[in-house]
């Protein structure tokens, strides 16, 4: 305990856990350390809840994901969660299953003190890969470009969590640099990808995302 605690208060360290709640399928997740400008990926995964598990109550899976968020945070204590916002786009009956997964997750922040920050897919996107409309792969592309990951992170679920993550730091950073407030505008988020687009698109060469000109 008392290394953790030497940890928390190092102003050089921060560990941030980035969540990609899901409706239906897993629900990403990915613990990051970072000194403001190298990475190290403590853990990542994604939670699948087995389909017997689904039907046994409505509150089942709102229950693992509770257990595994709990867990997660006190293992690594990280200072900040990054969660994935709901995408508004989504049918009502998506959106509202997607809102309950999120609740039990700002849930488990708030009962451990956690603060909570949440992005949106396209800010995200815009952050890690350059622009807002990546897909999949090339946003697992580009995680493992960015965190020099020696193995594409799987699934793509835990690379979206960790993406989240990334987001949230590169918008510390940012914040930082200009004297902006603790929590990033959207438009900061914009400001971000403009800016570090060129080393994204860079990066995404080397990892095959895009091809050389």
């Amino acid at each position: 305990m008392p290394a953790r605690q030497s940890e928390r208060e190092a102003p050089s360290l921060r560990r941030i856990l980035g969540v990609d709640p899901a409706a239906s399928g897993p629900t990403g997740y990915g613990v990051i350390e970072t000194d403001g400008r190298n990475f190290r990926v403590l853990r990542y995964g994604a939670l699948r809840i087995a389909p017997k598990r689904q039907k046994s109550s409505a509150g089942a899976c709102l229950h693992d994901v509770h257990a595994l968020l709990c867990h997660l945070i006190e293992e690594f204590h990280p200072h900040a969660m990054a969660v994935e916002s709901v995408f508004t786009a989504l049918n009502m009956r998506t959106a509202l299953r997607l809102a309950e997964v999120r609740g039990v997750v700002l849930l488990a922040a708030e009962q451990h003190g956690v603060e909570v920050r949440s992005y949106s897919p396209r800010e995200v996107k815009a952050c890690v890969a350059g622009y807002g409309h990546a897909d999949k792969k090339q946003m697992q592309l580009m995680v493992r470009a960015l965190l020099k990951m020696e193995e594409i992170p799987e699934p793509s679920d835990a690379a979206d969590a960790l993406a989240v993550a990334i987001c949230h730091i590169q918008g510390e950073r940012f914040a930082r640099r200009f004297g902006l407030s603790a929590k990033p505008s959207a438009e900061s988020i914009r400001r971000i990808a403009a800016t570090s687009a060129p080393r994204r698109q860079s990066a995404a060469r080397i990892s095959g995302l895009q091809p050389s000109r």
